[in-house]
């Protein structure tokens, strides 16, 4: 088959943070194939590793109404957040309630941002009658190990004189004693994790996206070693190992608070939503693949979304067209790409760069 010969079309992208959501995306990537191939059947998949946009990746799969909330943001303030009931599901998604967009660059504050309005979704998903939840993890302005989420369900953290500790990852430095809840949480909870770091160490929570959420050096060091002390109370008080426990990383640690306080199985939110959306399958019959994301870097690489189906994608034999923001570092082979230069693009933007480059791959041109 030439590249001017594409009779199925997959377009199956993420949110590009802070702009577009998933779904969005997929409609300007769809749009761009069908003017391309007119007579190509194109099979729309918005896609989330548990990250930005799972809400609508969740509800375009298997529908669900939207439920919003007043919870605290990552400051303590209140914000609008959103869930998604699925019957006796329901879908959390962790960035409505400490995601990064929520605070403005210059009042990032890694040290106090607190998880407590994640604890909030899931008390009202729980109270809403939900008997299993999917919490998606990642895009966080956190690095707090998930002890705010926890405080919201009642946990209880003290220092050595048995005084309640602030919120945020830096007063865990302080860490003495770590109380449970008189109940237990109840509904079975399923944490999909964006990305497949542990803990601590060099490809931990904090020395690997601190410095993304506003820590300095120094504050990195600080919130590393607050997460250790953390990580040592919860195997000694609870039993519970996460220090290196692969997706423990995520949100701050929250993948880590995701296991100790809610007991929740942690896995790959790529692959889980790669599995729910048919692409295996998918893509016996594709060919060709339409993926993007904001920004595709080494990042993409450590278990995120787009990076897991550019590598579903090759072991199927299917040619990936990436359309991005930026595009940082060599590209897998076997996949050809555009970007907007970095530039904060809407839904017709990614519409024009996706259709130039169909066009481009339909004449047999290089990108």
């Amino acid at each position: 088959m030439t590249s001017s010969e594409v009779t199925t079309v997959l377009v199956a992208p993420t949110a590009f943070k802070g702009t577009l959501g998933p779904n969005l995306v997929a409609r300007a990537l769809a749009r761009a194939a069908a003017r391309v191939w007119p007579d190509a059947e194109v099979v729309s998949r918005p896609l989330s590793d548990g990250g930005n946009g799972l809400l609508e990746a969740c509800a375009a799969l298997e529908g669900g109404v939207l439920e919003e909330l007043r919870v605290s943001d990552p400051l303590g303030r209140l914000t609008q957040a959103r869930l998604l009931r699925q019957g006796a599901r329901a879908v959390v998604e962790s960035a409505e309630a400490c995601g990064l967009h929520l605070v403005p660059v210059e009042r990032r504050d890694p040290l106090a941002a607190t998880t407590r309005g994640v604890g909030e979704l899931l008390v009202a998903a729980a109270r809403g009658g939900a008997r299993e939840i999917i919490l998606g993890l990642g895009g966080s302005a956190t690095v707090d190990g998930g002890t705010g989420m926890a405080r919201a369900l009642g946990w209880r953290f003290s220092d050595v004189g048995g005084r309640p500790l602030a919120e945020g990852g830096a007063a865990l430095g302080a860490l003495e004693r770590i109380e449970p809840p008189v109940q237990t949480f109840a509904p079975r909870v399923v944490a999909l994790c964006d990305v497949g770091n542990p803990l601590l160490g060099p490809h931990g929570a904090a020395r690997v996206y601190g410095p993304q959420k506003g820590a300095s050096p120094g504050e990195v060091a600080q919130l590393d070693a607050a997460l250790a002390r953390l990580a040592e109370l919860l195997e000694v008080q609870l039993g519970v190992s996460v220090g290196e426990l692969p997706g423990a990383g995520a949100a701050g640690g929250l993948g880590a608070g995701a296991r100790a306080f809610l007991r929740a199985d942690l896995v790959s939110g790529a692959g889980w939503m790669i599995e729910r959306a048919g692409l295996p399958e998918l893509l016996e019959r594709a060919d060709l693949v339409l993926t993007g994301e904001g920004r595709f870097d080494v990042q993409s690489g450590m278990g995120k979304v787009t990076g897991r189906v550019v590598e579903a994608a090759r072991s199927a034999g299917v040619p990936v067209l990436l359309v991005c923001g930026r595009v940082e570092g060599a590209l897998p082979d076997g996949v050809q790409a555009v970007e907007g230069g970095g530039e904060i693009l809407g839904a017709d933007d990614v519409a024009r760069l996706a259709e130039a480059a169909c066009r481009a791959r339909a004449r047999g041109d290089r990108l």
